[in-house]
């Protein structure tokens, strides 16, 4: 019997949700004294999966897998997760895994929890906290399948190095589904990813229009953080849609959420309120944000920004 985590990859590159939930599923495998297997699919360096405590490392390798496909990766993560006799199979909560989850989860027989926040509180049954009602509440779920699949949300467990000498086995031996053919991808180069950020830098309409945005890009250039714009923002065309955040965006779950001239109405508070710090920027004081932020400032951004720039640059310079 084996933990299993599907270590998630883009371009090759291990992303950080996946040293986040091979450090999950490194606590697991202590409390239930499992073999913990990491899992990768056309990883560059599987290798260095090892900082983080691995007895195994499957690396399953094929040109055919460049290009995610949700049915052919859950077929895969499936094939070989039966092959190692799995009782748990951890993943991440990443736009990838919540598609091809529910499939690995027909597949195995497996019961499904998402947005997982913390560690087990049980094992026999297996018992897990979440978060529901778009981050408002948390739910304990009890999980009595044979097989269950856990998909830990981002952030909140966090990164812990265990380093091992594990045995990495590389492979392609899997029955290609060939149904499926990705035409072409157009990614975002050279920002942060908004899923993987610690630090989230938004704005609103309150930029007033998008000759304003460097406001925003030079916070989140001065802190390394990813930009994010409201969803009306993007319906004008301001910014890409790819960075409207909100709970007809994408879900953030950041660890500092930065919102300048957001309103913050209950459709982007609902996107990111698992995220654990936020401020916000606004010259209303009434606007709803303020009252799920855990830091305000009202004033105008064209002077709070630019002061606060000037101070974080003062303060890194002294580090």
């Amino acid at each position: 019997m084996a933990i299993v985590v599907y270590a998630e990859s883009q371009n090759g590159e291990f992303k950080k949700n996946a040293f986040e939930a091979l450090s999950y599923g490194k606590l697991i495998s202590k409390n239930t004294n499992q073999d913990l297997v990491a899992l990768t699919i056309n990883a560059k360096d599987p290798s260095s999966l090892a900082n983080y405590g691995p007895d195994k490392i499957l690396s399953i390798i094929d040109s055919s897998l460049d290009q995610f496909t949700a049915q052919n990766y859950a077929n895969i993560i499936s094939q070989y997760s039966k092959d190692l006799n799995v009782t748990i199979l951890v993943m991440s909560s990443s736009a990838d895994s919540k598609y091809i989850a529910p499939l690995i989860s027909v597949q195995l027989g497996a019961g499904l929890a998402s947005n997982v926040v913390s560690e087990p509180l049980n094992y026999n049954p297996l018992k897990v906290k979440r978060s529901c009602f778009t981050n408002k509440a948390y739910n304990h779920t009890v999980m009595k399948s044979k097989i269950n699949i856990l998909c830990v949300s981002n952030n909140s467990f966090g990164v812990n190095e265990s380093k091992s000498d594990p045995e990495i086995i590389k492979s392609n031996d899997f029955i290609k589904d060939d149904k499926i053919k990705v035409e072409a991808i157009d990614r975002l180069s050279g920002s942060v990813s908004i899923a993987d950020a610690d630090i989230v830098v938004s704005g609103g309409r309150g930029l007033k229009g998008p000759e304003n945005w460097h406001l925003i890009e030079d916070l989140a250039s001065t802190l390394g953080a990813a930009t994010a714009c409201s969803k009306p923002v993007s319906d004008m065309g301001w910014r890409p849609h790819s960075e409207h955040v909100g709970q007809t965006g994408k879900p953030v779950a950041s660890n500092l959420y930065i919102a300048i001239g957001v309103s913050g109405a209950i459709q982007h508070l609902a996107g990111i309120n698992a995220s654990k710090v936020k401020v916000v920027i606004n010259n209303d004081s009434e606007a709803p944000f303020f009252k799920a932020a855990d830091y305000g400032i009202v004033g105008d951004a064209f002077d709070v920004v630019p002061k606060l720039i000037e101070k974080l640059k003062a303060f890194k310079g002294r580090q």
